[in-house]
């Protein structure tokens, strides 16, 4: 019996040393595995974190981290690099990014994180005037638009007065609203409201006005004429002197800029009526007195004569016995000595034809005459000369 317990004691003891041999093998081959991981300093999208890890490459550490590489990332050391004990990892994740600049889309892949470290990748210099959403300082998520609209010279023109300004509007109604130029209802804008605005373009607001005008006009006289057969033919007389009317009239103005375009008549009244001017005109033929004593009818006989006008200096235009020369430029007429030829005799003058005497002159004495002629040219071209002269009546 002894032997037996010995020997199922003996039993019992090899099985828990075996166990226990097995366990401290499992202890040592974990505390080696573990022991040999090479210890791995990673920054992934910015958080820093420590892993141990068997992987011999940088590309087989994210397999175990189940992060999958795109090759627009940015990864430090790259990819095929060996893991080393105590190697830095630095991984910042690419993103879509869409860029809409002057509206032309550009899509890239980018690892920048902010809009300000984008525009510094790509090369976009942005100055004070021109917009960008969103903002610079805002971070970079995947599948963001970011809108830039690149600022450009504008002339602006409002009554006329001109100034420079920078835009990015697209059309002249999106530059007016960006602006603050707000238009009447009566303003126009060159060139139209849905027109694009271009780089060096001119913008030009002509504001425009109705306003109400209300003046005081004269209204001329109208000169009126009556024949008066108790008057000598050639004489006038007023009978009424001519006064100007007042009328009020109100005119609806357009203005551009300030100016006068046109003007439209909306109503009139009269202040003060028009008096017309009234001329009496002789229509009685003079009847020509013989002044003194008569001359033989059909007597010839030869005389000096010399020209003249109605518009001679000195001159009233009249004749001696009242005919009205200026108004008659074609009459024929002869101014005589009375002594030799009487007032109203009808001679017949060689050179010159029928005639009346019905004037005198200073310098006419004895048997000299002036005849009457239209012009100076005329006068001239006469000349003086011996003429013969025929009493007619």
């Amino acid at each position: 019996m002894k032997n037996l317990f010995f020997m199922s004691l003996s039993g019992r003891n090899l099985t828990i040393a075996f166990a226990s041999f097995v366990v401290l093998l499992t202890t040592l081959g974990i505390l080696f595995f573990e022991g040999s991981k090479k210890t791995v300093a990673i920054t992934l999208n910015g958080e820093q974190t420590v892993v141990n890890t068997h992987a011999d490459t940088v590309k087989e550490l994210f397999d175990e981290l189940d992060v999958s590489l795109r090759s627009q990332d940015y990864l430090f050391p790259k990819a095929n690099a060996k893991v080393k004990d105590h190697l830095k990892v630095v991984w910042k994740q690419a993103k879509q990014v869409s860029i809409v600049k002057d509206n032309e889309k550009k899509t890239i892949w980018t690892t920048a994180g902010t809009v300000a470290e984008l525009l510094k990748e790509q090369k976009i210099v942005l100055n004070a005037h021109d917009q960008i959403s969103p903002k610079p300082e805002a971070a970079i998520k995947n599948e963001l638009k970011v809108g830039i609209k690149k600022a450009f010279n504008l002339t602006y023109v409002d009554k006329g007065k001109a100034q420079q300004v920078w835009t990015t509007s697209t059309t002249v109604a999106d530059f007016l609203t960006q602006q603050g130029i707000k238009l009447n209802s009566l303003d126009r804008v060159e060139p139209t409201l849905t027109e694009r605005v271009k780089d060096n373009g001119v913008v030009n607001v002509i504001r425009v006005e109705k306003v109400t005008d209300v003046v005081e006009e004269p209204v001329e006289f109208a000169v009126v004429t009556k024949k008066d057969e108790g008057l000598e033919k050639g004489k006038e007389k007023i009978l009424s002197a001519g006064k100007h009317g007042r009328v009020s009239r109100q005119y609806e103005v357009l203005l551009e800029n300030g100016k006068e375009i046109s003007r439209k008549l909306l109503s009139e009244q009269m202040i003060a009526e028009k008096q017309d001017k009234v001329v009496a005109v002789g229509t009685k033929e003079l009847s020509l007195q013989v002044s003194r004593g008569a001359v033989e009818t059909g007597k010839e006989f030869y005389v000096t004569a010399t020209a003249y006008t109605a518009n001679c200096n000195g001159c009233s235009g009249r004749t001696a016995t009242g005919l009205n020369l200026r108004a008659n430029p074609n009459m024929k007429v002869i101014a005589v000595d009375p002594r030799i030829i009487p007032l109203g005799t009808k001679v017949y003058v060689e050179g010159y034809g029928y005639a009346v005497a019905a004037d005198t002159g200073g310098a006419i004495r004895g048997y000299i005459i002036d005849v009457f002629v239209p012009s100076n040219a005329d006068a001239y071209r006469w000349g003086r000369k011996k003429v013969k002269i025929k009493i007619l009546q």
